[in-house]
């Protein structure tokens, strides 16, 4: 088995899991993805592929590898809140367990606070793990 640990290029390899950003965007309020909120959200839309025997769902399988930063505050980390989910597509879809060696789609999207500062994904090796990487996304308007 493949035992290399990274993030880079979109893509997240932790040896349970696979995670391979497709897509981001800003989505503002009032815009299909985002027709409740308040506040304009950064949009990602991700592959998912479990690794090993045991099931994970594509929402937990994000929330292990990622924490999600808006660095606009110099005396604070600024991680990001979870909005509602961008696509509907993926209503049914959420809590399914991926299989081994299964890859699923998925989308996720997170509260901006302004549309200027870059948002920074940190990936870790599992929920308090060591870091793998970072890669900063603009904000494309």
């Amino acid at each position: 088995m493949d035992k290399e640990v990274y993030f880079k290029d979109n893509e997240a390899k932790l040896e349970s899991l696979k995670i391979k950003i497709n897509e981001t965007k800003v989505i503002k309020p009032g815009e299909k993805g985002n027709e409740h909120g308040e506040k304009p959200v950064f949009a990602i839309w991700f592959e998912a592929t479990n690794l090993i025997d045991d099931g994970i769902t594509p929402s937990d399988a994000w929330f292990v590898v990622f924490t999600v930063i808006q660095d606009n505050n110099p005396n604070a980390i600024n991680e990001l809140e979870v909005g509602a989910l961008p696509d509907e597509r993926f209503l049914e879809t959420q809590l399914e367990k991926i299989k081994k060696d299964g890859t699923v789609e998925h989308a996720i999207a997170y509260e901006l606070d302004d549309l200027e500062t870059p948002v920074t994904l940190v990936a870790n090796q599992g929920i308090g793990g060591k870091e793998l990487g970072k890669q900063e996304y603009q904000i494309k308007q």
